[in-house]
């Protein structure tokens, strides 16, 4: 299901449509939807980054959930790399709705944490990302 067609459509603040695939932004989250087919690496990433940093800074805690309602292939060992860009990223999941984004899913939740980031719907996706922003966003003002 696409973030549109979900109950959190009345809350996305702006969008924004990029050859890679589409931005949802609500306050504290981005859900990206990749266009099908596509290869994301460090290389072709530069326009969604520049999109997450002109809309959350370089400092407030923000999440990325990956909506994988497209087949599309990641570069994992660019991985790290993504991370050293976006410092105030600090929560990130992965939704998938078949077995084979499920299949993908789990791999990528294997090289980007120590937990599993991997969900089965966008609800549980997008409550876990919310609640790990929340969380450091409280944190941070302590």
């Amino acid at each position: 299901m696409k973030i549109i067609e979900s109950d959190f459509s009345q809350h996305i603040v702006k969008s924004d449509k990029l050859p890679l695939g589409d931005i949802h932004f609500f306050n504290h989250i981005a859900v990206i939807e990749f266009n099908e087919g596509v290869h994301i690496d460090i290389n072709n990433i530069s326009e969604i980054f520049k999109k997450l940093i002109s809309y959350f800074g370089i400092s407030r805690p923000f999440g990325i959930i990956a909506n994988r309602v497209n087949s599309y292939s990641i570069n994992l060992l660019d991985i790290n790399s993504f991370k050293e860009k976006m410092n105030n990223l600090c929560a990130y999941g992965v939704v998938s709705h078949n077995s084979a984004s499920a299949m993908n899913a789990e791999i990528e939740s294997k090289f980007c944490s120590r937990e599993n980031i991997h969900f089965k719907n966008i609800n549980s996706g997008v409550n876990f990302v919310y609640r790990r922003v929340k969380n450091k966003i409280s944190v941070s003002l302590n």
